[in-house]
C-alpha cells in the first residue's frame, strides 16, 4: 500500500499568450475629468462584458521625469495638454488582434444601439486624442 498522494495541478499561464493591445493617450480638461471617469467606467464594463481582457484608464502623475540628461518627448507634449488639462494613458488588452476586431464590433454595435451613447459629447477633444493597437513585443 503506498503512503503518498500526488496532486497535479494545472495553472493557466496567460504569459504565453500572444496578447495585443490598444493604447490611447489624451488631454482631458482638470474641469471635467470626474465626467471622463464616469464615461470611462461605463466604457470599461461595457469592452469587459463583450471580452476585453483588461481595460485601465490612468491619469498622469510623474509627467516631467528627468532621466540623466536623456532628451526625450513626454506626454504633455505628445497630447499637446494645455496647462489645464490631466493626460490620460489608457489601454485594452485582448487575446489577438482578431479578438480585439470582434470585440470592438461588438462594443460598437451596443454604443450605436442606444440613445445614451451615440450622441453623447465627449468631455475631450477628440482631434488631440492618439490611438493604436499594438503587437506585443515583450511579455514578462
Amino acid at each position: 500500500m503506498c503512503d503518498w498522494i500526488v496532486l497535479i495541478f494545472i495553472i493557466p499561464n496567460n504569459k504565453n499568450m500572444a496578447r495585443y493591445i490598444d493604447g490611447f493617450v489624451l488631454p482631458v480638461p482638470k474641469g471635467k475629468l470626474q465626467i471622463y471617469k464616469k464615461m470611462a467606467q461605463e466604457a470599461g464594463r461595457v469592452w469587459k462584458k463583450h471580452g476585453a481582457l483588461e481595460y485601465l484608464e490612468c491619469v498622469g502623475d510623474d509627467l516631467n521625469p528627468q532621466m540623466k540628461g536623456m532628451k526625450f518627448q513626454k506626454f504633455p507634449q505628445i497630447a499637446k495638454a494645455k496647462p489645464n488639462e490631466e493626460v490620460i494613458f489608457s489601454f485594452i488588452t485582448y487575446k489577438s488582434k482578431a479578438h480585439r476586431d470582434k470585440v470592438n464590433a461588438m462594443v460598437m454595435e451596443e454604443f450605436m444601439a442606444n440613445k445614451k451613447y451615440k450622441d453623447r459629447p465627449m468631455p475631450f477633444d477628440m482631434k488631440r486624442m492618439a490611438y493604436g493597437g499594438f503587437k506585443t513585443l515583450v511579455d514578462l
